[in-house]
């Protein structure tokens, strides 16, 4: 029985974030995508999508999901047979980081949806692409979602983002398959920090991605779903 898949979105994604992942394994093993909802603390994201996940599993978490999957690693790593993190940042969040968050927070709070639509166009996807013809096609998706998500979700996340624990140190912890993947392009969570978290996984096996930004899954699906495959098999 192969072994199902938990897919972690990031911050202000929904499964759509995975569609291309869910298509190619859904035929030959369970594909499942981790809820986070109503959850202000990474710990208690990580501690409720546990309890809804099956006894063992691959975990595969993207920017926001990696940082849970980090939080889940460390409270179950017995359940976690296999470990892939696209995109993400094992670090914790600069002072800086968390005032320019709280005053985000703010905004949304108060401007609603049309904020956040705001916020997600002039401040996330400055970041998340690298030319004007892939903005065109992943800005309309990247809104449809965070739209979906709402704001009380975008202010639950941007708390738990703001207090997360540094989890550099777990890293070494790490001894099951794992898999780090990033897009060249990832001004968000960039390649060195990736070839740096590599090198602190004992067997990490490397991947990075020539046409792709931040959303990886999305901007190079097929490459993505070929290293996720060599990882699942692994």
């Amino acid at each position: 029985m192969p072994l199902p898949l938990l897919l972690v979105p990031g911050s202000l994604c929904t499964d759509m974030l995975f569609q291309a992942q869910i298509s190619a394994f859904k035929s030959d093993r369970e594909v499942l995508v981790g809820d986070f909802s109503n959850c202000d603390s990474i710990e208690t994201m990580a501690t409720k999508v546990l309890s809804e996940a099956p006894a063992e599993f691959a975990l595969a978490g993207l920017s926001m999901g990696g940082i849970v999957a980090f939080e889940m690693f460390r409270q179950a790593p017995e359940r976690i047979e296999r470990i892939a993190l696209l995109g993400t940042n094992p670090r914790g969040e600069l002072p800086e980081h968390v005032r320019v968050r709280q005053q985000q927070i703010n905004n949304v709070a108060q401007g609603g949806a049309e904020s956040l639509k705001a916020l997600v166009s002039q401040q996330l996807m400055p970041k998340y692409v690298f030319d004007s013809e892939q903005r065109l096609k992943l800005e309309p998706l990247v809104t449809e979602m965070a739209l979906e998500v709402g704001t009380d979700e975008f202010i639950n996340q941007w708390r738990a983002l703001a207090s997360r624990t540094d989890s550099w140190s777990t890293l070494k912890d790490i001894h099951c398959p794992a898999l780090i993947l990033c897009g060249v392009h990832d001004a968000q969570c960039n390649e060195k920090l990736h070839r740096d978290m590599a090198l602190e996984i004992k067997h990490a096996k490397l991947e990075i991605i020539e046409e792709a930004g931040h959303l990886s899954t999305l901007d190079a699906p097929e490459q993505v779903n070929k290293a996720l495959e060599n990882w699942l098999n692994s």
